[in-house]
């Protein structure tokens, strides 16, 4: 019986399961379409880092280098971080760089066949069914198509790149009729960190959006032309942002990122004792949430500048939409290199954009669309079954909802390198025919 594995991918998610993978005696094959390790932290603005203290983002087995001394490393340190990792445990022969998965196909079982599983693959075991996996990778230099075979596939594309979420508008409010440019953080991110810098400069720049890379986007804008050129934020909906400090990140951990929290939610196939506890103890949960929220009012100047969020803080730390201010953001917004506008909705003319309850336009040179990503859609996208598209649910949050049976652990778990080891570590009892899975009445298990 062959166990051929692919990974696509070679994020930190995807390094860890080729790791793993070798480690029990695999041969797996990673497809990754950049010419670099490192995923995300390859396409980052200059002044990103990491909003994770690195003790709680590091592998268990690889700690971070003595040379690095912040509490919260800047991009490039991650990213050499990462790269240390790979070649200490030999990654590199297992990766095929410049390699980009258009499409994966599962071909051999008939779409009665797949409907009426009530264990994967009719098993319920990784391997051993009669249907394969067929991916269709494009080499990006030579542009020639190959497609190759499999029995698992692990995807471990991410949700922060690929499909950038645009903003529909009606033809006549569109950015076609905006004289200046209009582009995506995604494209601005991808740039070299020179000739981004020559973009901004002397530029009169308008941000769409509220969360990370929005408020990264402005400091950086503002850094570079001060008031003289005063970056503009358009926000719809404000989110909750931690101000850069270390012990606020430990206490967010000790509150959130622990097996006593994991009792305060309600878990798809929980039994009555745990439902429960979870029920019993959801004041709680409320009061922690409501305790950030009131230090979050009394330490930053939310309600001078209209940016209280109407979400409890609770619901942007259950969607992984907890983002870390970056340095001086308010202090720039003080000085007035940094102006904020509440809209529900925008629109381009010829000069720059119209906001609701004003007919002044904001004039601009650049706009920049901090407006996210559709990770839902990009994983849709790459299977060409339309069966197990229909297996993917959209929710409007920043998660993407899978299936169970699509191997995606329906349990609270600490964020940052821990949740992908931990997630990588169950898929490996897979492979390996020490857990079976079961897809009877998975509607009921939806994360």
């Amino acid at each position: 019986m062959e166990r051929r594995v692919v990974i696509i991918g070679a994020g930190i998610s995807g390094l860890l399961a080729c790791k793993y993978l070798v480690e029990k005696g695999f041969d797996p094959v990673v497809f990754e379409a950049n010419d670099r390790v490192g995923g995300l932290w390859n396409h980052t603005i200059r002044s990103t880092k990491l909003q994770n203290t690195k003790r709680s983002y590091r592998f268990s087995d690889f700690d971070w280098p003595a040379s690095v001394q912040d509490k919260f490393p800047s991009h490039t340190e991650v990213l050499d971080y990462v790269e240390s990792y790979a070649q200490h445990f030999n990654l590199y022969p297992c990766i095929k760089f410049r390699s980009r998965v258009t499409g994966i196909d599962y071909v051999g079982e008939s779409f009665e066949e797949v409907q009426a599983w009530d264990l994967w693959g009719g098993t319920g075991m990784a391997f051993g069914s009669k249907g394969k996996w067929h991916v269709t990778v494009l080499d990006t230099e030579t542009n020639a198509t190959e497609v190759h075979q499999a029995e698992f596939v692990i995807l471990c594309i991410g949700r922060f790149s690929g499909l950038p979420n645009i903003p529909e508008l009606p033809p006549n409010y569109c950015s076609e009729v905006f004289d200046g440019k209009v582009m995506h953080s995604m494209e601005y991110s991808d740039m070299e960190k020179s000739a981004a810098a020559e973009l901004i400069k002397g530029k009169r720049i308008t941000i769409i959006g509220s969360q990370k890379s929005a408020v990264d986007l402005a400091v950086e804008c503002a850094e570079a032309n001060g008031i003289k050129y005063p970056c503009v934020m358009i926000q719809r909906n404000p989110h909750w942002l931690l101000p850069d400090n270390g012990f606020l990140m430990s206490l967010l951990g000790y509150l959130y990122f622990n097996r006593f929290a994991e009792l305060l939610l309600h878990k798809p196939g929980q039994n009555i004792l745990y439902w429960l506890l979870a029920t019993v103890f959801s004041p709680l949960s409320w009061g922690i949430s409501k305790f950030w929220e009131i230090y979050l009012q009394w330490k930053l100047p939310l309600k001078k500048y209209g940016l209280v969020p109407r979400h409890s803080f609770l619901e942007d730390m259950s969607s992984c939409q907890i983002g870390m201010l970056p340095d001086k953001f308010y202090d720039k917004v003080e000085e007035g290199s940094i102006l904020i506008k509440r809209s529900q909705s925008f629109r381009f003319c010829k000069e720059g954009l119209i906001v609701d309850g004003e007919d002044k336009p904001i004039s601009s040179d650049l706009v920049m669309l901090a407006t996210g990503y559709k990770g839902d859609q990009k994983l849709k996208n790459i299977f060409r079954s339309s069966v197990f598209q229909e297996y993917l649910v959209s929710l409007p949050t920043a998660t993407i909802p899978l299936y169970r049976y699509h191997f995606i652990l329906a349990v609270a778990t600490p964020s940052g390198i821990n949740f992908h080891s931990r997630t990588l570590i169950f898929k490996m009892h897979i492979l390996l025919s020490k857990l079976g899975l079961t897809i009877k009445d998975r509607q009921e298990d939806l994360i």
